[in-house]
């Protein structure tokens, strides 16, 4: 579903991507871990092109994202069909990002109606149906203010599923959270594991990773040093630099 080969991204001199090799089969959630500063998000960020790629290259579901090949070359597409691109690739941010001027119901419809041009009766059924799902079918008509944090997330996520999405990316979806408001928002997520949603968690919740993920990832420096199971990454990992991080962590 998601293939990312040597992919490079620098910030001026600051080398953040340096060759990522990446693979996420259909149906499967792939945790990523790391440190802070290398490279998760800005991973995470490209396979969106929200950030675009210096060199390498990514495709979602066999579609190059952000470019089209051509004789050998790649040429960076319009932003209309990023656009068209980003709509099969939803994307849960850290600090939400809903719109605050709008109802949940109205946060959920707006895309589905301007975007995919969905006629508006559709949209919101659908969008009730998702709001049912995250356990938020009595807040359609609240604004994401009277909402706690972690009811924002899952307001987020539901979001995110409305327009029905090849993949998830999850930019630690926790962090912003207070400790009694995690669970509630990684419910939903493991939720979707269990029903075969093709997911990407950027996260530092290492129980969830043994729990949720089919293949955990470790990042440093901008570079994978490690992947595989959960339980061989996080109990048994064979580099030094993982061994040095979960012993910090765990």
């Amino acid at each position: 579903m998601v293939e990312v080969r040597g992919v490079h991204k620098s910030f001026g001199p600051l080398e953040v991507l340096r060759g990522v090799d990446l693979t996420v089969r259909a149906g499967e959630v792939t945790v990523i871990l790391g440190p802070s500063g290398s490279g998760k998000s800005t991973l995470l960020r490209t396979i969106n092109h929200l950030e675009k790629v210096d060199r390498g290259w990514i495709s979602v579901d066999g579609e190059l994202i952000g470019y089209r090949g051509h004789r050998g070359k790649l040429y960076e597409l319009k932003e209309k069909e990023v656009l068209r691109q980003r709509t099969h690739i939803g994307f849960v941010f850290q600090d939400f990002n809903l719109f605050t001027h709008l109802t949940v119901l109205e946060n959920l419809v707006e895309a589905p109606v301007s975007v995919l041009r969905r006629p508006r009766e559709a949209a919101d059924a659908a969008a009730r149906g998702l709001l049912e799902r995250v356990g938020l079918s009595d807040k359609a008509d609240a604004y994401p203010r009277q909402l706690s944090g972690g009811q924002q997330q899952r307001v987020a996520i539901a979001r995110a599923l409305a327009l029905e999405p090849k993949v998830l990316l999850f930019d630690e979806p926790t962090s912003a959270l207070d400790p009694e408001l995690v669970g509630e928002v990684l419910d939903v997520i493991k939720d979707l594991a269990r029903t075969g949603t093709t997911m990407l968690v950027v996260t530092h919740e290492l129980g969830f990773a043994r729990e949720v993920a089919d293949t955990v990832v470790f990042m440093d420096d901008g570079a994978v040093v490690e992947q595989g199971p959960p339980g061989a990454v996080l109990d048994d990992p064979l580099h030094p630099r993982t061994r040095a991080f979960l012993a910090k962590v765990w």
